[in-house]
């Protein structure tokens, strides 16, 4: 009777054990999936503004086509980017975006009247406040990501990885282009 007892109480640890443990990876991996979903509503919040910025800016600039044609292009890789869930070809087309923004920035900085316009003005700063945005919720989905790596590398979690369905996520990393300062030429 006594083995019985000791036994069924192995057995209720073992599969509480197991209940906790699937729960907790599959709450982490929500949690990074979530993440994940905050950066792309800020590259899609960053990508709706920039039609206004670019509209803004061709009346003053109207011979920068090129620029503005990037602009465009580099907006519908991030809106591409941000319906799948490939992190490497997010962090490409951000940062395909953030070098056409500066170029839209220089041709601004060449139109006085045009640095002085409100719209400009409201839309560089709803732009910046947009960036911090995207750098916060990067920082929030890479914390979220760091969490659930260690879980998935590390005993007795690991064991439960296969049956949670839950495996190690790719950080959120600025591509090359995006570490040193982008160059302008017109």
């Amino acid at each position: 009777m006594l083995i019985l007892i000791v036994v069924l109480v192995i057995v209720v640890l073992l599969v509480g054990f197991v209940v906790v443990g699937f729960n907790k990876l599959r709450t982490t991996d929500v949690n990074a999936e979530e993440a994940l979903g905050g950066i792309d509503v800020q590259l899609t919040r960053r990508a709706d503004l920039i039609p206004n910025l670019v509209e803004t800016v061709k009346g003053y600039a109207a011979h920068e086509k090129g620029v503005f044609d990037e602009v465009t292009k580099a907006r519908a890789g991030v809106q591409q980017a941000a319906a799948g869930n490939d992190v490497p070809a997010k962090a490409a087309a951000d940062a395909a975006l953030q070098q056409a923004l500066v170029k839209v920035n220089a041709v601004a900085e060449a139109y006085p009247d045009l640095k002085a316009n409100t719209n400009f003005l409201e839309l560089q700063r709803q732009l910046a406040e947009t960036e911090n945005q995207i750098s916060f919720a990067r920082q929030y989905y890479n914390d979220a990501v760091a969490t659930l790596n260690k879980l998935v590398l590390t005993i007795p979690w690991m064991f439960l990885t296969g049956m949670a369905g839950v495996h190690k996520r790719e950080f959120y990393d600025a591509p090359d282009a995006h570490v040193a300062a982008p160059s302008i030429e017109f």
